[in-house]
């Protein structure tokens, strides 16, 4: 009954959601008949620590760090084993009706800065995160499962992790350019990202990027970036305010989409007071990107491929 009423743009699901792939695919099956639509369902299945499809019914994998930072690999092959592996990622969600996965993190770490990102990130620096990160991307489309790029303007030099708090980056804006921003500029063809609960105080030091105009705007206007732009969690503790409130200044700030991740009724009731039908531009965004949705192929030769890789580069599904 919410679902029908509220009808959601789509559904995410966590570990909590999940027990076997039959369950699974019942689950996606009736989240769409809720709404009597082929509505997007997403995850955030990085493998390593944030991964909420696990053996026995899923491949466990290592971090992907372990992955793009192989020494044993050269950087050809491991962008190689980072697409095979998102190609194998994107195959086991499409087998369970999950066509959009929160990947790939385009955040840059910063020495210092919170662990939050650490083992997820693929890269030390902007350079090796655009072209591993486009090997993540290329991977799920391969699949037809949307990539969801993250944290948009980068989230690897934030001194908190914006679950728990605020985090506040006063670092001037051409070195933010040159570094942590500089991945997402070279995503812009993106069908969908997700921004940071982050202040960046060259933009604006009053607001974090999720409820800030000004950030956003820069996000469209310099970045570039085209593509459906959603809220990460609207319940991290990052935010302050009613759910409501929350709701309201991100879309007015700019966000297509709201994210409610933790499944709590009352904050989800409130949350839907506030929701809006999607703007004209919003539209042609989504319209675009689930066009890139598509039955995926034949992954066991990117299988042998991948495990090849592992083996030499030290790091195994």
């Amino acid at each position: 009954m919410f679902f029908r009423d509220s009808d959601p743009w789509g559904f995410i699901l966590f570990a909590r959601n999940v027990d076997t792939p039959e369950q699974v695919r019942a689950l996606t099956s009736a989240l769409r008949d809720s709404v009597g639509r082929n509505a997007p369902v997403l995850i955030d299945q990085e493998g390593g620590r944030v991964a909420r499809l696990r053996p026995p019914h899923w491949r466990g994998w290592p971090p992907a760090l372990a992955t793009a930072a192989a020494t044993s690999l050269s950087e050809g092959e491991r962008c190689e084993a980072l697409q095979l592996r998102y190609r194998l990622i994107g195959a086991e969600l499409s087998g369970v009706g999950i066509d959009v996965d929160c990947a790939p993190l385009l955040d840059v770490p910063v020495p210092g800065a919170h662990d939050v990102i650490g083992d997820r990130a693929l890269g030390s620096t902007a350079a090796e995160v655009n072209r591993r990160g486009r090997a993540v991307y290329d991977g799920l489309l391969d699949v037809g499962v949307l990539p969801v790029i993250k944290h948009v303007p980068g989230h690897g030099r934030a001194g908190a992790d914006s679950h728990e708090a605020l985090p506040r980056v006063d670092t001037p804006l051409a070195v933010l350019e040159d570094t942590d921003f500089h991945p997402f500029a070279q995503f812009n063809d993106a069908p969908l990202a997700m921004t940071a609960h982050i202040v960046y105080e060259a933009l604006d030091p009053d607001a974090c990027a999720t409820l800030s105009p000004a950030v956003i705007g820069y996000i469209r206007e310099t970045l570039g970036l085209s593509g459906l732009l959603m809220s990460d969690d609207l319940s991290m503790k990052a935010l302050a305010g009613s759910f409501g409130e929350r709701t309201t200044r991100a879309l007015d700030a700019g966000c297509d989409l709201i994210l409610h991740c933790n499944g709590d009724r009352g904050e989800m009731d409130s949350i839907a007071v506030d929701l809006r039908p999607l703007t004209d531009a919003a539209q042609r965004r989504s319209e675009l990107a689930l066009r890139l949705r598509k039955p995926g192929f034949d992954v066991s030769e990117s299988a042998d491929r991948y495990a090849v890789l592992a083996d030499k580069g030290g790091f195994h599904v």
